[in-house]
Parts: C-alpha cells; structure tokens; sequence
C-alpha cells in the first residue's frame, strides 16, 4: 500500500514546498486527486482553498461532495487525498456515505492515499487519538485501520503556555503525553506523536518519517524519540 500521512500545520511557504514534493514523489503520473473534504464545514471553499495554496501539487483536484455518486468516485480514483478538520465529523461522513470499506479496498490495490491531519487520524484503526472536540458521535471510533498505529497528529511535548497580553501563563491541564498515557492505560495499539510538519511515507511493510521528529508511545514502556529519516516499524514490532 501507498501511503503518505502528514501532521498538519503547513501553513509556511517551506512546509507547503516540502509538502508538494512529497505528494509528487507519492503520487507520481497520476492526472487526477480525489479530495474528500469532509471535516469542514464548507467542502467548496476548502477544495478552492487547496487549489489555492498550491496544495494540490498542480494536479488536477475533484472534490467528492461535487461527485452524484461518492462510492463510484472512490471506486474510480487515481489517487484519494483526505484533509483535516474535525475528525469526528469526518468519520461521520465517511460512514454516512458508506465510504471506508471502498477506499479500504482501493488503498490495498495499491491506489496512493494521502492524508493530512484528520485525514490521517482516520487511516489509523480508531480515531481515539485525535484531538479535536466530538462534535458529532460517529457510529463507532473505528476507522480505515490502512496503518497499524495510532497517530496524535500537531503533537507538541511539554506543558501548555497561554499568552495573555504579554505575559506567558502556564496551564496546568493535561500534556498530549498525560492523554496518550492514558490511552496506553485501556489499549495497547502504539501511537506516534507527531510534530507539525511532520511526513509518515508508509510503502509496504516500511515507514519513514520526514521534515519533523516524532515521540513513539508504546504501552507499557517510556516514550521513544525519533529523529526524521528513523523508519518506525522496527519500533513497532514490524
């Protein structure tokens, strides 16, 4: 399977340049990208905004809420890029258009799949991992399950600043490490947190992380630093 995951946060012009070049290493000869843009609010303006951005890596992108037939659309795809937002509410569409089992199927016959944020949280075999508010109840927190890790997607380490004025004030609410501990409390699927920025290239049994450093998580064990350029399956047991 060909699959490229990405963090998020790519909002400067070096991080959407290193972006592009790995969606046209990813993608390769492919004419068209299926964007399912489900987790905002406004699927039009966020497929213009792609476009827009340079996002798109200058290949040609259709937006699936465009498409009378979304199960066709997926079946029919050269290439499915899904994008963040809120993944609650993506992964409530995704079931409401019956979609998961199809791009399941069209990822294992080697269709290239690129998700970013939300888009990412949902290639993992649950979403329990996300950060956003649950603002819709899906049906179940299971997901695509096309990677066998859970993903904690914009993951920063250390304890949370809040800037009032000009003065910095430290909130003493939970760390990502404090949630994911508790994660590894009730289950025992491994999570990579990962910075922004940050590239998962996952091509058959081997993934490789690119641009940003990541913190594996593994149950019952301390976390684990990586640099970009590790390939983390051998820390996963693969």
């Amino acid at each position: 399977m060909r699959i490229l995951l990405g963090s998020g946060g790519f909002r400067t012009d070096d991080r959407v340049r290193n972006l592009r070049a790995h969606l046209r290493s990813h993608l390769g000869s492919i004419q068209r990208i299926l964007f399912i843009p489900y987790a905002l609010a406004d699927h039009e303006k966020y497929a213009q905004t792609m476009i827009e951005r340079g996002l798109n890596a200058d290949y040609e992108l259709i937006g699936i809420h465009r498409c009378a037939d979304p199960v066709a659309a997926v079946q029919a795809a050269e290439a499915i890029y899904v994008g963040g937002g809120n993944t609650f509410r993506l992964l409530t569409a995704l079931y409401q258009q019956g979609l998961l089992e199809p791009i399941r199927e069209r990822v294992a016959a080697g269709v290239p799949y690129v998700g970013v944020s939300a888009g990412s949280n949902v290639a993992c075999p649950t979403i329990m991992t996300t950060n956003d508010m649950p603002i819709v109840q899906p049906p179940t927190f299971k997901a695509l399950g096309l990677v066998p890790f859970q993903i904690n997607a914009h993951y920063y380490a250390g304890h949370n600043w809040i800037k009032a004025g000009d003065t910095l004030i430290e909130h003493f609410g939970e760390t990502r490490d404090d949630r994911l501990r508790e994660f590894h409390e009730v289950n025992d699927t491994p999570v990579v947190g990962l910075y922004e920025a940050g590239v998962l290239v996952c091509d058959g049994a081997t993934v490789h992380l690119h641009d940003a450093p990541a913190r594996l998580f593994r149950k019952g064990q301390e976390p684990i630093d990586v640099a970009p350029g590790a390939e983390l399956m051998r820390y996963f047991g693969g």
